[in-house]
């Protein structure tokens, strides 16, 4: 794996508090996922070579499938899944859990936070990746929950921050 200064994570909402859900072909979506891609590019070109991503539904991967698009064309590019549980898509639907699946298994690393579900480890999946990065790209609207948690988190750790609008 590659040092702090050198990498950076991601942070977004779940499908379920995105305005579209997750209707992955609405106009506003795919505008999301040009701006997660065009984060993670510019980070690219100031030097971020290894991506942490948390896997969860919506924003999440999203963002694994743009570095796993950049790796494409960046063969230096090196990617983290950052697993909070082994059931972490346990509940999924199908489609879902598939695709979850086949991006862990595109990934280069993977780091399975806690051995077991706990109500703190989502948490601790967040803290484990800002603490690993010098940057963290939030898609945040600025409501309360996990996101929230995470960019608050990094803004006390004195990681910088890339925020991309929902909308």
């Amino acid at each position: 794996m590659r040092a702090r200064q050198e990498s950076c994570c991601f942070t977004g909402h779940r499908a379920a508090k995105l305005p579209w859900k997750y209707d992955e072909s609405d106009l506003r979506c795919l505008a999301l996922k040009r701006r997660i891609m065009d984060a993670v590019e510019l980070a690219y070109e100031q030097g971020y070579r290894h991506f942490l991503c948390g896997m969860a539904q919506g924003c999440d991967l999203y963002f694994c499938e743009c570095v796993l698009a950049l790796r494409e064309r960046c063969p230096d590019v090196t990617l983290e899944a950052a697993i909070p549980c082994p059931t972490q898509a346990e509940t999924w639907p199908a489609v879902q859990r598939e695709r979850y699946q086949k991006l862990v298994s595109a990934c280069d690393f993977e780091t399975l936070v806690s051995a077991a579900y706990s109500a703190s480890c989502m948490q601790r999946r967040d803290r484990y990746m800002v603490d690993h990065a010098s940057l963290l790209i939030a898609a945040f609207d600025g409501s309360s929950g996990g996101t929230r948690y995470t960019v608050e988190y990094a803004l006390k750790r004195g990681v910088s921050i890339v925020d991309i609008p929902i909308l």
